[in-house]
């Protein structure tokens, strides 16, 4: 296994700095999701691994070589494409195959690790067929068996899953989580989705502007955010993030009055959809706005005041109401004891106090 290591990596495209100092280690065999907004220098940062951008400044390692200034091919990484990047005229052998014929590994041998790739992703009996034969997750698996079968130092995904649809997406992250803990390859994996970084990362980096905002296991940044950026990203639905007033242990905006820990001052109090808990009151601040049933909950938009906030409730709390909801209903907001995020309102960064 091998590690990956970029130290004060910067780039810019004329005026505009992409990636900003970025420094940052994959331990051996863990995959690494890069996540963060369109612009955030994501792929950039991949594409720098990769070679295929030069970085102004800095240092890429993979393990202890010193490759910032050495070829793609001669970096010995494998990278999985947003487009499958699959050879039109050959089959689906061939493309698998295509990495080893072109590093000069003999055709008998270059078929029958081709082969084992494939039944390791599931298409045993594609092998003959051409990538216009084959649907949108069958394409991706050919791209996923051929980045495979070299076993590289490092693979890199960049937005592999994009052009799925939501069940193959699924579908294909757990396949994509399971090859790379089998194979204990470090991998570095690419994409705007935070829910699919949530799912399959060891370390989460989410990135702002080119830098880190924060990094760590996806329950650390999920229960933990460091400021108000982190706090908006991570999680589905959004956290709520109200500006207001920390007085004498209570937190108040326009009509919300909530119990807050620590000092007096101007404050964003965050709290996840989850962690409020919405029941039907006559006597109450809020008001039902919109209901979605999402499965097994509901996804409540309650409006207190001028404040309008996500709330997640289980299906069968909200059946055992005796006044059904709908739009208008009035009820109570609180939040879950413990809960709450307290984050200064002028740096945006978490409260320690």
């Amino acid at each position: 296994m091998t590690a990956l290591e970029l130290t004060g990596v910067t780039k810019s495209f004329g005026d505009t700095t992409v990636v900003d100092e970025l420094t940052l280690t994959l331990p051996d065999g863990s995959l690494t999701v890069l996540v963060g907004p369109s612009g955030c220098g994501k792929s950039t940062t991949l594409r720098i691994v990769a070679g295929l951008e030069t970085a102004d400044g800095g240092s890429v390692h993979i393990g202890d070589r010193d490759v910032t200034k050495e070829s793609p091919r001669r970096r010995d990484v494998a990278m999985v494409f947003q487009n499958y990047a699959l050879y039109p005229q050959l089959t689906v052998a061939g493309n698998i195959a295509f990495p080893l014929r072109n590093a000069g590994v003999g055709r008998a041998e270059a078929a029958a690790r081709a082969a084992e790739a494939a039944e390791r992703v599931g298409i045993s009996g594609l092998l003959d067929r051409k990538p216009r034969q084959l649907s949108g997750g069958q394409q991706q698996r050919v791209a996923i068996a051929r980045a495979l079968v070299r076993t590289p130092s490092v693979f890199l995904f960049d937005e592999p899953l994009s052009n799925l649809d939501a069940k193959l997406r699924v579908e294909l992250r757990t396949e994509i989580r399971r090859l790379q803990q089998q194979t204990g390859i470090t991998a570095l994996y690419v994409t705007h989705d935070q829910e699919e970084a949530m799912t399959i990362a060891d370390q989460l980096v989410v990135l702002q502007a080119g830098r880190i905002a924060q990094s760590g296991t996806p329950e650390e940044l999920y229960r933990c955010p460091a400021n108000t950026f982190v706090a908006g990203f991570i999680g589905s639905p959004s956290m709520n993030l109200i500006e207001g007033q920390v007085r004498g242990g209570s937190f108040e905006s326009g009509a919300l009055r909530w119990p807050a820990p620590g000092a007096d001052g101007a404050v964003v109090f965050g709290v996840r959809p989850e962690d409020l808990v919405i029941e039907p009151d006559e006597a109450g601040e809020g008001r039902l706005d919109l209901i979605e049933l999402l499965g097994p909950r509901y996804a409540l938009l309650v409006e207190v005041g001028s404040h309008r906030l996500t709330a997640v409730v289980e299906a069968a709390a909200v059946a055992a109401w005796e006044t059904p909801p709908g739009p208008g209903v009035p009820v109570s907001v609180r939040v879950r004891a413990g809960r709450e995020h307290l984050f200064d309102a002028g740096s945006g960064k978490r409260r320690q106090d």
